[in-house]
């Protein structure tokens, strides 16, 4: 197989320079079947299909095979870098495919048990777990947010393979992201743990995700507080050390530990603060030497943020609101899902905003619809990406109360509902 690849990528020079097409494998949850067999009925099934435009989702088969244990096959990420998408050969291209089930248990809670109370540390996710499933696609943004990130994490992991010396190239294995709240920032965490386990299901046999309670481990200034620290990442470091795991440990409101810093400034138990803070500090120095985990951190209030901490973070990257194109995106997924589930009805074919500046956005019977969403998008400017995927629920809520709308119903509906949220954002300001 791999001579195969090697002399097809002589043939076409262009396989070599281009990334490869990766191909994510939902395995059905009761199924036994091998991962060579699913792999080879799926290298059938896109051999059928050499021509794809974009990402693409197979829930039907022909095969009975593939009917009896997979959910999904699905052509991902392929617009992530792509400015000016172009129809893709799968013939011609290095496939990756990843094979993966989904943990149905949800979250457990890490306890740290004290004398005075006992304190929910953490919570802690095995995955690829079926809560995350989809929310990396639902996330839209309009630079390469995404594409950046799983760049990084792929280049950590061949910085250690290749025994780089970190006293020469300094890599922390820390991710920061940073910007207003309801932008998205902790789901994007929770993506990208879940698309990395994916994406390296070949090399880890699954993920460990724990998201700690900033709250309760860097804001209860009494003289254990330090300890409770220290307990906690003794609890990830035995995640660490089962090397078939890929460990995310996710950092909320990371400003949390600028707490400490004011807490002394102020007077408030100054050595107890400082204590957790270089608890904090000394833990993630010693936890990020390791090849298998990767330290993901959010923040709200930029300026705040510890400047040692800061220090540590490889990437920095700020997460702000959604511009007209990618609220156009939002909008565009929200209006398939109801298509999809029959409350807006008939289904009508909405053009992608690429396909607007192809015809000019001149309107006619085709474009029609889909310039009133360019519009409500342009006037949607402002608003977070929380409150936007709340919308569509809001429209249906207040102006449409029945069971099935026509699209041109439900965008006057919609038009109507971000108008009130930014009535309401107005009185709320005033009030403050």
């Amino acid at each position: 197989m791999d001579e195969a690849v090697g002399d097809l990528k002589q043939a076409l020079p262009c396989v070599a320079e281009s990334p490869a097409v990766h191909v994510e494998v939902l395995q059905r949850s009761g199924s036994t079947a091998k991962k060579e067999d699913i792999k080879m009925s799926v290298y059938k099934l896109l051999n059928r299909h050499n021509i794809v435009f974009g990402d693409y989702v197979w829930t039907e088969f022909d095969e009975p095979f593939l009917t009896r244990n997979v959910q999904s096959v699905s052509i991902v990420d392929t617009e992530l870098k792509a400015k000016d998408p172009q129809p893709i050969d799968l013939s011609a291209c290095a496939i990756a495919l990843h094979i993966f089930q989904l943990n149905e248990e949800g979250p457990s809670s890490e306890n740290l048990d004290e004398e005075t109370e006992n304190i929910i540390a953490a919570s802690h996710w095995v995955l690829p777990a079926a809560e995350f499933h989809g929310l990396w696609d639902s996330l839209v943004y309009d630079v390469e947010v995404k594409s950046h990130l799983l760049d990084y994490v792929m280049t950590t992991l061949l910085f250690s393979d290749k025994n780089v010396d970190s006293n020469l190239i300094t890599w922390n294995r820390v991710v920061l992201l940073h910007g207003p709240p309801g932008t998205g920032k902790t789901s994007l965490c929770k993506a990208l743990a879940q698309k990395l386990t994916i994406r390296l299901s070949s090399r880890y046999r699954y993920g460990q995700l724990i998201e700690i309670n900033s709250h309760s481990l860097f804001s209860k200034w009494f003289s254990e507080s330090g300890k409770l620290v220290t307990k906690m990442f003794q609890k990830i470091q035995d995640l660490i050390d089962d090397k078939e795991a890929l460990v995310f440990v996710l950092i909320d409101e990371v400003e949390s530990l600028t707490a400490a810093r004011n807490a002394c400034r102020a007077g408030a138990e100054p050595s107890d603060a400082i204590r957790v803070v270089n608890a904090v500090l000394t833990q993630i120095d010693q936890i990020k030497r390791h090849s298998n985990v990767v330290i993901l951190t959010t923040s709200n209030i930029t300026e705040k943020i510890d400047v040692a901490f800061v220090d540590r973070a490889d990437i920095k990257q700020y997460i702000g609101p959604p511009s007209a194109a990618a609220i156009f995106r939002i909008y565009q997924s929200c209006l398939e899902e109801l298509m999809k589930c029959q409350i807006i009805y008939p289904r009508q074919q909405l053009l992608t905003l690429r396909e607007l500046e192809m015809i000019g956005f001149i309107e006619n019977n085709v474009s029609k619809l889909s310039l009133l969403l360019s519009e409500i998008s342009r006037k949607s400017e402002g608003l977070s990406g929380r409150v936007l995927r709340k919308l569509p629920f809001l429209a249906h809520a207040l102006y449409i109360q029945a069971p099935s709308v026509t699209i041109e119903g439900f965008l006057q509906a919609l038009s109507l509902a971000v108008d009130k949220q930014f009535e309401e954002k107005k009185k709320l300001s005033a009030y403050n």
